[in-house]
């Protein structure tokens, strides 16, 4: 079983504030249902994969409602969205490995 990922965030034990804050609230409890759901014995890339389609399914209901669904072109852009998010989470991976090894 692979390590459980630490989604500890600076806003614990406080409300959380601005949009910074907020953002890092939601993403932490979202890695702790992910984390839940692991120990509950459901494979990692399963709950991964269950993540993202949960994600898309939300975004497509953002941007279009219940009712729509995306265009090529709205797809487009999410995709755009979630390559940028990811190579930002890299990136800070990548400082604090560095940060860390220093």
């Amino acid at each position: 079983m692979p390590p459980e990922f630490n989604s500890a965030s600076k806003t614990e034990g406080r409300q959380p504030m601005g949009d910074t804050e907020n953002h890092n609230h939601c993403t932490s409890k979202f890695i702790e249902l992910a984390n839940e759901l692991k120990k509950q014995g459901h494979d990692a890339k399963l709950v991964s994969a269950a993540l993202m389609a949960s994600s898309g399914i939300y975004a497509t209901y953002i941007a279009a409602g219940n009712k729509g669904g995306l265009e090529p072109s709205g797809v487009d852009k999410v995709v755009m969205l979630y390559r940028r998010n990811l190579e930002h989470i890299q990136e800070r991976k990548k400082q604090e490995s560095e940060k860390a090894a220093s």
